[in-house]
């Protein structure tokens, strides 16, 4: 039996491991599909170490692919479903993936990607179907190889020279360029069973219970959902799974199938507090032992209302893909610290330093920096100075965030160094965009930041700078929006666009665009 699998199988059976909207998949299914994956994959020449790019919405597949990677030593690269064949593409060759595994919802962006030369390198395309490409007929000229084929093709015995493998996350880059976040989780060199250490581990430590119920309920290619999903399913918590968000689905979900925890975004909770009084009264949530969320900041009247709703089972925490989870606050806490994102976790040194490196007194802001105690850390795949320049000499990192540390030891976020939109918990790095727009054949310099929206906390703004002065023709926002959506995935696209004289660069060239962002922010409760 697959080594992570085994003891659960043993234990749960034929209770059900993975729930999506068309079935549900058992235990020992699952046990005997991850041999026969890990088998097949390896019969079709995936070597130890090798990079699997995955480009796949919440479906039971995606956990099988998760499985095998972890007892395979396989790298999984989780792909954003948004983006467009030309990031795709990018991905692929960045992170050196051998092989793509994507659901044939993608078909036309997968065959985009295949073409460009960048992934020339990429021997083995996959395609997980329902039906519209069928098993053995996997594309109109076989360029691609049908998921059950593999699975139907691997041995069904436990694979000898299991290790451990595990994902690495890309993030947008400040530079254009998303980047590959590698941490010991995709340490290919480990045995398979520290993985299910440090799964126990963060189960533990965060209260989720054994033999659970998780809800997943935001998209696995983002850090924070694979790991409040993937590590308590590692404890034997049964996964329920949607690839959509729908507040009112939610409730029924977590009612119906009695999830004991869940991990939202502040975007999702005011969709939850804007549903119908009665589809909330109706809701009961007895079930319901931790719901975390973070991601993004959350308005303090947000956070208030849904304690008010669920009691003090919200928790709050504060961490990025880079540096994992480094400080929370329990429901019941927050409410005499509103606005924290708690204390250091037992892990964690937290340290406020100015722009000079002293460090902060307490309630003075600064960039905040942190370190694990057990030696964890992170690096920038194949950018050894975006990975320096994101680290100091003592081993400290950072996310670029400013906050304070109160007398208590409390931390609180007060604004964002590095230029970074966080829309509906999606991180957005503006030069990308940038880059994008002045391929424009009429705009001659852009800025691009975010501005208030209500639901989604931060929505994308651009203002741009013609050719020459020229005058803008007519549509032409809407020809500025599309033009983005050809190279960027939709949700990157900005939202509205401005025409400016000129924009407010140094004569260095620094573009000072807090001048153009804080109007915008003005007579509001935060920065962020």
């Amino acid at each position: 039996m697959a080594e992570l699998l085994a003891p659960i199988a043993a234990r749960r059976g034929a209770e059900a491991a993975l729930v999506d909207a068309a079935g549900s998949t058992s235990w020992i299914e699952l046990d005997e599909r991850t041999n026969r994956l890990v088998s097949g994959l390896r019969g079709s020449g995936v070597a130890d170490h090798d990079t699997i790019a995955l480009l796949c919405p919440n479906r039971r597949e995606l956990f099988e692919v998760f499985c095998a990677a972890m007892h395979g030593k396989w790298v999984v690269v989780p792909v954003n479903w948004h983006w467009v064949a030309e990031e795709f593409a990018y991905v692929i060759a960045n992170s050196g993936a051998s092989t793509v595994i994507f659901e044939e919802r993608y078909l036309e962006v997968a065959r985009a990607a295949r073409r460009d030369p960048r992934t020339v390198d990429c021997r083995r395309w996959i395609v997980i179907g329902n039906g519209e490409v069928g098993d053995g007929d996997a594309g109109d000229d076989g360029e691609f190889t049908s998921y059950e084929s593999v699975v139907a093709g691997g041995a069904s015995e436990e694979p000898a020279g299991q290790g451990m493998g595990g994902p690495m996350f890309y993030t947008s880059g400040t530079t254009g360029f998303p980047k590959g976040v590698k941490t010991m989780l995709a340490n290919t060199e480990m045995p398979s069973v520290i993985m299910s250490m440090i799964a126990t581990s963060f189960s533990d430590a965060l209260g989720l219970p054994a033999d659970g119920v998780t809800f997943l309920n935001g998209p696995a290619y983002h850090s924070a959902q694979w790991v409040f999903a993937v590590f308590p399913f590692l404890t034997g918590s049964t996964i329920v799974m949607r690839d959509t968000f729908d507040a009112a689905e939610a409730l029924d979900i977590i009612d119906g199938y009695r999830v004991t925890n869940t991990h939202f975004v502040p975007t999702q909770f005011i969709r939850l507090l804007r549903l119908p009084e009665e589809t909330r009264s109706a809701f009961d949530g007895s079930s319901l032992r931790a719901v975390f969320h973070g991601a993004a900041p959350c308005p303090i009247a947000t956070k208030r209302s849904m304690l008010e709703w669920l009691g003090p089972v919200v928790n709050e925490y504060y961490g990025g893909t880079e540096g994992g989870f480094i400080s929370a606050i329990s429901g019941a806490e927050w409410l005499d610290h509103e606005g924290s994102l708690g204390r250091a976790l037992d892990t964690m040194e937290i340290v406020v330093v100015d722009d000079d490196g002293a460090t902060c007194d307490p309630g003075v802001s600064g960039q905040i920096w942190f370190r694990s105690k057990l030696g964890a850390d992170f690096e920038y795949h194949d950018d050894p100075d975006k990975t320096a320049a994101a680290h100091r000499t003592d081993g400290f990192g950072t996310l670029g965030d400013i906050g304070f540390v109160d007398s208590a030891g409390y931390l609180f976020l007060s604004d964002r160094k590095i230029d970074m939109i966080i829309s509906g918990g999606v991180n957005i790095y503006p030069a990308e965009i940038e880059a994008v727009l002045v391929g424009h054949p009429l705009i001659a310099d852009a800025a691009v930041f975010g501005i208030p929206d209500d639901e989604m906390g931060e929505q994308v703004k651009a203002v741009v700078e013609l050719i020459d002065g020229a005058a803008p023709p007519d549509g032409f926002e809407a020809t500025v929006i599309a033009h983005v959506r050809e190279h960027l995935a939709g949700y990157k696209a900005p939202k509205s666009v401005d025409v400016a004289e000129s924009l407010p660069r140094h004569p260095t060239g620094k573009l000072y665009k807090r001048l153009l962002r804080d109007p915008y922010w003005q007579g509001r409760d935060r920065a962020i």
